[in-house]
């Protein structure tokens, strides 16, 4: 499987790449006005001029600002009207491969666009050519077509061909750091100049909207919730929590003392344990996102000290991996073998402080008490029977003499 990772700023920032076909549109221009290389190109002979790239006009002095945008979940085109009407083609004739996701107009700063935005999510069904993949980055490529204006039997205008690429940039392996973090869990995933930012937390109750800012009191068999989620770059990749346990120390891989798995191969092995849908609050899978929740019921080790320290190995997938990121769990046997070289990181939480509830004041006297002052009541009584008795004897004993 490959692992991703991103180096982020602010905002998400990812290599793009725009470039025009053989086929793109090249208006012709006047040679006497070739001046400029950058905006318009001589043949050979020097008798024809044709614009550069992104330029258009008799002179190739009008620039049609074109711009290939990529967000975390979407992959967008545009450039003016102005240079679509110069070449004759209206908005209705402008579509990704699939006619079916066609352009649109849209007004920016009192500038008119024509642009061509879609999801992700329908990349492959508007007409995405395959992913293109290498060890550092993997590549979405789209093009936007314009229809042949038909006049009789022939075409006159040119044909508009617009192929652009965005470069997502990932990383194959990543590996993390083992400190303990108290009351939350961050970590940086880092190869080269790639990064990605994990963090566990622990919540008040199912809604997941206030974290533990201390460390936490629990109750036995309360519910504890559990956050895992990559938080730079948000909603991108994919997580998976292979494993998770408790332990009574903050050491992770602790020889000493009880430990307790609540996950293994990213299935539950716990049965108190439930996955939660990060986005619908309703059951949930793991590796579906890159927020992974779950809960379990408070428990404590037999022996003390009774604090908790929770310990999650997690691992990125690519955006596209759900089928290897969700864990097969339908049976003991079809469950996933542990990888021969897991690459993956560490998160551990803690201390969870365990609340002992406390007993009544009238079952405190019923259980300690009552019992010793019967103890007491009976042995005094003994005392007394025996006293008599030995008075007795000795009476008898001088009423014979």
């Amino acid at each position: 499987m490959i692992l991703i990772g991103f180096k982020m700023g602010l905002s998400v920032v990812l290599v793009l790449l725009f470039g025009l076909t053989r086929h793109s549109v090249d208006g012709i221009c006047s040679v006497e006005h070739c001046t400029d290389s950058k905006r318009c190109v001589l043949s050979e002979d020097q008798r024809r001029c044709k614009c550069a790239m992104g330029y258009y006009s008799d002179q190739c002095d009008k620039n049609a600002h074109i711009k290939v945008m990529c967000g975390r979940d979407y992959i967008a085109i545009r450039a003016v009207e102005d240079f679509f009407k110069y070449h004759n083609v209206p908005l209705e004739s402008l579509h990704l491969p699939n006619k079916s996701c066609r352009a649109q107009r849209e007004v920016i700063d009192d500038v008119p666009f024509y642009i061509s935005r879609i999801s992700k999510d329908k990349y492959v069904t508007c007409g995405g050519k395959p992913l293109e993949k290498n060890f550092t980055h993997i590549s979405y490529t789209l093009s936007l077509l314009s229809d042949p204006q038909v006049s009789g039997n022939i075409i006159r205008d040119p044909v508009i061909k617009m192929a652009y690429t965005c470069v997502y940039p990932y990383m194959r392996r990543v590996s993390l750091p083992f400190p303990v973090v108290p009351f939350s869990s961050e970590k940086v995933m880092r190869v080269d100049e790639l990064d990605a930012t994990i963090q566990m937390m622990l919540y008040t109750d199912h809604t997941y909207t206030k974290a533990f800012s201390s460390a936490p009191t629990i109750e036995l068999r309360d519910k504890v919730y559990v956050e895992v989620t990559v938080t730079e770059p948000a909603d991108f990749f994919l997580l998976r929590v292979n494993e998770c346990w408790a332990t009574p120390s903050p050491q992770p891989n602790t020889t000493e003392g009880s430990v307790h798995t609540l996950l293994l191969n990213g299935c539950v092995n716990d049965r108190t344990v439930s996955f939660i849908n990060a986005s619908t609050g309703q059951s949930g899978r793991n590796g579906e996102s890159s927020t992974i929740r779950y809960s379990f019921d408070m428990f404590r080790f037999t022996a003390e000290p009774h604090n908790l320290y929770l310990h999650c190995t997690v691992q990125l997938c690519e955006p596209d991996d759900h089928k290897s990121c969700t864990p097969n769990c339908n049976s003991i046997s079809k469950r996933e073998a542990v990888r021969a070289d897991p690459v993956q990181g560490l998160l551990s939480y803690g201390p969870i402080k365990i609340e002992m509830p406390e007993r009544p004041l009238s079952s405190i006297l019923m259980t300690v008490v009552l019992p010793v002052a019967c103890v007491w009541t009976v042995g005094f009584f003994l005392i007394i029977l025996i006293t008599v008795a030995k008075a007795g004897s000795r009476r008898v004993a001088q009423m014979e003499h």
